[in-house]
């Protein structure tokens, strides 16, 4: 019941990601319909489901294009994992406030970057040019792509009955496969 099932649009667009019961749940209620499946099957007191892996919904949902949520693993993809003072790529990356917050700075995609621990220290709470570093690039916030709803409820491998859902897709998750961790900011 725990599986992931693709959520296809009517057009086929990729929609979102639930578990199995949901998915049951909209074909029984006539909403969708099962594309592709998983090798199991659900059981009910009455019924045997098969377990679907590709739901397409049968009327299309309209929804505004989804922003990127401003979170510390988003910043991480967004900067590539790479220190914006020095360029080094980490595992021991933080987040460091550009303008820092005591003198004024938001939290904001524009005033966020990922730094090391060594830059962020020496950063410290000055502003650039009083910590005499600059930015390798400069800030801004991401846009979403095409599978960005999909990508961030994967943490592992899609199915391979997706692939002909999903062309191009590729999961973000490389970094931390690498072993990588990410720690928390002074800042």
């Amino acid at each position: 019941m725990n599986k992931a099932v693709l959520v296809l649009n009517q057009n086929y667009e990729p929609l979102n990601v639930c578990n199995v019961r949901r998915a049951i749940v909209l074909v029984i209620d006539g909403k969708a319909e099962v594309l592709e499946v998983h090798p199991s099957s659900v059981a009910s007191p009455t019924r045997v489901f098969p377990s679907p892996s590709v739901i397409r919904m049968v009327y299309l949902i309209r929804r505004p294009h989804p922003r990127v949520k401003l979170t510390r693993r988003e910043v991480f993809i967004r900067d590539h994992y790479t220190c914006q003072y020095c360029g080094r790529q980490a595992h021991d990356l933080t987040i460091d406030h550009v303008v820092p917050k005591s003198k004024g700075g938001a939290h904001a995609w524009d005033n966020l970057v990922s730094a090391c621990k060594t830059c962020n220290h020496r950063k410290g709470g000055k502003s650039l040019p009083e910590a005499r570093m600059s930015l390798k690039k400069d800030p801004a916030e991401p846009r979403a792509g095409m599978y960005y709803t999909i990508q961030r409820r994967l943490d592992s491998v899609v199915a391979d009955s997706w692939h002909k859902f999903l062309p191009g897709f590729e999961p973000v998750s490389h970094f931390r496969s690498l072993g990588h961790g990410l720690s928390r900011s002074p800042n």
